[in-house]
């Protein structure tokens, strides 16, 4: 039994030729805007790429560009498509296309839900991500004089600035690095020595954070160092002296809140595809049995699937498996014809020697 069976009239099928035709054009817009949060993503995480690990997420804005590119082109042509198809003449060129065409609709439609997925299930692949990039960018602060590093000291300022953040999940990490590069150190102060000499790594370790971590809210001047005694401890609680969240979670929060935006657009979109492959799966079998009754004029039942799902299935497999066993060696015509035994070909072969000679 078909499964969605819908019978239509001619006028219908017409009708349903045209609104495919407007929803594929819509199609090319929802397309041009994938298109367009997949570059948004990729031009918002190239902001903070420097503090982030080598496992990013770009795969999800190439996604939703590729997708939304796919789109353009699949809808631009489907449209053409199911325009002609409100004419049962002009439909016979179309006839062969169909199928593949609702096909390749099929994927690029999985791919926009994949695309979906991706954006609400990536916040542990960020997060990772996020801590390993921040926790390397705290560790080269420093080295400004190095190539490569010269640009991380201020993205890191501006990081904490801008999100109001200090450290990488508080602002204690900065307690565990040397974020003082030793040019700015007075190595004849005895003090100096003493701290890095007390140090197994060698490294001058301070209750200290950068200025980018002091808050504009704060009453006072900002304390940056001895943070750990016990007079700046009492300012530290008023939480007016310094950003008391990470720069881990609020670039999490950051992105989650645009992916969880993007994934519901995205979303929609899908199933508005999904609407519109619905819709040319019907206009082709309702046209594919009008050309079997061989009357344009009547009626046509249309469907999504001609039988069941477990039939659908069934006839998959066994088509596949056929196709499995046409490369057999069981079912060579030939494997039953005789050959001639190597010594029974060896007198010919000496006989056609001694004639040549």
């Amino acid at each position: 039994m078909a499964v969605g069976k819908v019978t239509f009239s001619k006028v219908e099928r017409e009708k349903l030729a045209e609104i495919l035709w407007l929803l594929n054009w819509i199609s090319v817009v929802t397309g041009t805007i994938l298109f367009g949060l997949g570059l948004f993503l990729r031009v918002e995480i190239h902001k903070w790429q420097e503090v982030m690990s080598e496992q990013g997420i770009l795969y999800v804005p190439h996604m939703l560009i590729t997708t939304g590119l796919a789109a353009c082109c699949i809808n631009f042509f489907g449209g053409k498509i199911c325009l002609d198809c409100a004419d049962t003449n002009k439909f016979l060129r179309w006839k062969l296309v169909m199928m593949p065409y609702i096909i390749c609709t099929f994927f690029f439609t999985s791919c926009v839900l994949a695309g979906a997925l991706m954006c609400y299930g990536i916040r542990s692949q960020m997060e990772e991500s996020l801590f390993m990039g921040l926790r390397n960018a705290m560790r080269y602060y420093k080295d400004t004089d190095t190539p490569g590093r010269c640009n991380l000291k201020r993205t890191v300022d501006l990081l904490q600035i801008q999100f109001q953040c200090c450290g990488n999940t508080g602002y204690r990490d900065w307690f565990q690095i040397q974020w003082i590069s030793s040019r700015y150190l007075d190595m004849g102060s005895s003090a100096v020595v003493d701290r890095m000499r007390s140090n197994v790594e060698g490294k001058y370790l301070m209750d200290g954070v950068p200025f980018s971590c002091c808050s504009t809210f704060s009453p006072w001047p900002c304390i940056q160092h001895h943070l750990s005694t016990s007079s700046t401890q009492d300012e530290k609680s008023q939480q007016l002296n310094l950003w008391r969240r990470g720069c881990q979670q609020a670039l999490l929060d950051h992105y989650t809140g645009i992916m969880q935006s993007i994934g519901l657009t995205v979303l929609l979109i899908w199933l508005f595809e999904l609407l519109v492959l619905t819709g040319v799966r019907y206009l082709q079998t309702a046209m594919e049995n009008v050309l079997r009754l061989g009357d344009p004029e009547s009626e046509s039942d249309g469907w999504i699937l001609e039988n069941s799902l477990a039939e659908t299935a069934r006839s998959n497999f066994n088509i596949i498996k056929n196709l499995g066993k046409c490369y057999q060696v069981d079912d060579d015509p030939n494997i039953n014809v005789p050959t001639a035994a190597p010594e029974e070909e060896l007198p010919s072969q000496q006989v056609q020697v001694l004639v040549t000679s």
